[in-house]
């Protein structure tokens, strides 16, 4: 009788610690201003994101006019031109996302590729690569939302920055110059795998 007994006051002690430590825990995060769960994604999360309705685009040339409703409802590598001149850097990251959506294979459809002129004007002849890819839309955003997307990057926009647009129109991503191809990739799959729109 006594060894029963020993043994319920043991469950009953298991059982305790089982509900106390989670709750402990919880209690602790909840505490721990800090704390920051770790992240399984390659890139930097925007908070807040940037919100923009698509009427804050305009495109540059003739096919992004005319094409410029595809980014509606898809997902969009934006890459950012800062200032008058593509540099290397810049050249690099706008390539590396052409060869990114080929890598995506049947997820492909789901995305587009913009690139976004920040200031200045862009007319064709303005680098090789300009009217060679000629399935990019580029697009100039209105001063209003250029400023809004400067004040939320942290001022200076550095050139080969690559940012990602929900489609919802919500700027929620970025990444740095020189960012891995198949990091982006990776983060994509995922966000395409779990995305319940585009």
């Amino acid at each position: 009788m006594t060894k029963q007994i020993q043994k319920n006051h043991r469950t009953i002690i298991i059982l305790a610690l089982m509900t106390l430590i989670p709750f402990s825990v919880a209690w602790y995060l909840t505490t721990d201003p800090d704390f920051k769960p770790a992240s399984t994604n390659n890139g930097d999360l925007i908070i807040p994101v940037i919100t923009m309705q698509r009427s804050e685009f305009q495109g540059v040339d003739e096919f992004s006019k005319e094409n410029i409703k595809q980014l509606d409802g898809h997902w969009v590598m934006l890459n950012i031109i800062p200032a008058g001149k593509c540099n290397k850097l810049c050249v690099d990251a706008i390539h590396a996302t052409r060869q990114l959506r080929l890598m995506l294979n049947k997820d492909l459809t789901r995305t587009r590729r913009a690139v976004m002129i920040m200031q200045g004007k862009q007319e064709p002849g303005f680098q090789p690569w300009w009217d060679e890819d000629d399935r990019l839309i580029k697009v100039q955003p209105a001063p209003a939302l250029a400023l809004k997307i400067k004040q939320l990057l942290g001022g200076e926009i550095t050139e080969g920055r690559l940012l990602i647009m929900d489609p919802l129109g919500n700027i929620m991503m970025q990444y740095q110059a020189g960012f891995d191809p198949y990091a982006v990739k990776g983060d994509l799959k995922k966000l395409l795998r779990i995305s319940q729109i585009g």
